[in-house]
């Protein structure tokens, strides 16, 4: 008698976080277009059927996916703050947390900024944009109190600024600039912004 195949378990601990972290592997190593849910299931050994829990199609995957990266890179800026510190040395430690985020994880990083999303995800996503961007705009604005950076909306200031430093990332992720030569000049870049910004 030949025996009977076994399902594979609905259950598997922490399905969504399982599903998150083999959904990133192949983001990282085939891209956005090779995930699928069935996959995913079967990477895990979990049913068909049990992503479905946690993500009703692939984009709702994708649009976790991008928020659980801008939960990393939001608590990545947090760690790297240095409130204390002379205003150079603050922003250059933001700046080389964002760009060693995006050095590390480039595919990431280009769904998290995908126009691409579901309507219901949109909104949870412009705060975690806003919450990272927010590090930035207290910085500006406290160092206009002290007249270390020129007059002017601060949010506007910190776009300028961080466009350089994303300019920048984008270049490694391209391959046009090596990884390790963008953040081994990476003083002298934020020094140079911060140089132009100087009230005159």
């Amino acid at each position: 008698m030949t025996p009977m195949p076994q399902s594979r378990p609905y259950h598997h601990g922490d399905l969504r976080a399982a599903l998150l972290t083999s959904a990133e592997r192949t983001l990282r190593e085939k891209g956005a277009a090779a995930l699928s849910l069935r996959e995913l299931a079967r990477d895990i050994g979990v049913s068909h059927a049990a992503p479905g829990r946690h993500f009703k199609d692939k984009q709702a995957l994708l649009d976790a996916l991008a928020l659980s990266g801008f939960d990393r890179l939001n608590r990545s800026l947090a760690s790297a703050a240095v409130p204390d510190a002379p205003l150079e040395t603050r922003v250059t430690a933001l700046a080389r947390a964002y760009l060693t985020f995006t050095i590390e994880n480039p595919e990431l990083l280009e769904l998290m900024y995908a126009r691409k999303h579901d309507p219901d995800i949109d909104s949870r996503l412009a705060d975690a944009v806003e919450l990272s961007m927010g590090s930035f705009v207290r910085l500006v604005a406290e160092a206009q109190q002290r007249g270390e950076i020129v007059e002017g909306d601060p949010e506007h200031l910190t776009l300028v600024a961080a466009s350089a430093v994303h300019g920048l990332a984008t270049l490694v992720a391209n391959g046009a600039l090596p990884a390790a030569e963008a953040l081994a000049g990476l003083d002298e870049h934020v020094h140079l912004l911060l140089h132009g910004l100087k009230p005159r």
